[in-house]
């Protein structure tokens, strides 16, 4: 497989589908039946995405894409784990994907559920609910006492979710080598975005990787 999509093009190829999505113009690209016949032997994505499982974060239609265009790995509160960087090296090495994209959201019930788990009294979470949720924890933490707050209520989702994004990528890059090589070869970039729900709009938060200034 030959790939001459560079990671700034995928991205902006995204991009310019999360507009039209925004601006209610979609093209609805790659959805008939020749595109779904001509995947059956292959597929070549623009992208990786890795995002949260949330039902309102349909990662082709924010990014108005079809068949075969993402491949997406998902879990609640996009936390890295041995199955998702599994995954994502797998798009990187064999599919030859450009791009990983980590994609939160406002309004995140892992996210909640982190924050409210910091309390002195927090009531327990089942055990794979709060193993799962753990590793947001910290980046709550680290909200709560930068902004000089005492207790749960003084703890900005929005800032914790950001924080947890950066973690996120952060952890990605050094649980995995093959990924981290990828990016310093140029053969791969890393964009976290933050989805607003209300908006429909997928707004950097972080980037690695991805020189903006080839736009191809």
């Amino acid at each position: 497989m030959t790939r001459t999509l560079t990671p700034a093009a995928a991205w902006k190829q995204m991009q310019d589908g999360n507009q039209r999505f925004v601006a209610d113009k979609p093209a609805h690209p790659n959805q008939d039946v020749t595109r779904r016949k001509d995947l059956a032997a292959a597929q070549n994505p623009v992208a990786t995405l890795f995002g949260c499982s949330d039902s309102r974060l349909a990662a082709e239609i924010i990014f108005d894409l079809g068949l075969g265009d993402l491949f997406v790995v998902r879990n609640a509160g996009q936390v890295i784990g041995e199955s998702i960087v599994a995954s994502l090296e797998y798009a990187v090495a064999v599919l030859d994907v450009p791009l990983i994209v980590v994609l939160a959201h406002d309004s995140c019930g892992a996210v909640r559920a982190a924050i409210d788990g910091t309390a002195i009294d927090a009531a327990p979470l089942p055990p794979h609910i709060w193993k799962l949720i753990a590793p947001i924890v910290p980046a709550a933490r680290k909200v709560l006492v930068e902004n000089g707050g005492t207790t749960v209520a003084d703890i900005d989702s929005e800032l914790v979710g950001q924080e947890h994004l950066r973690n996120t990528v952060r952890d990605l890059l050094q649980s995995s080598e093959l990924i981290s090589n990828a990016v310093a070869e140029g053969r791969l970039g890393i964009v976290g975005a933050n989805y607003r729900l209300s908006e429909g709009t997928a707004v950097p938060v972080i980037t690695v990787g991805l020189d903006t200034a080839d736009p191809r």
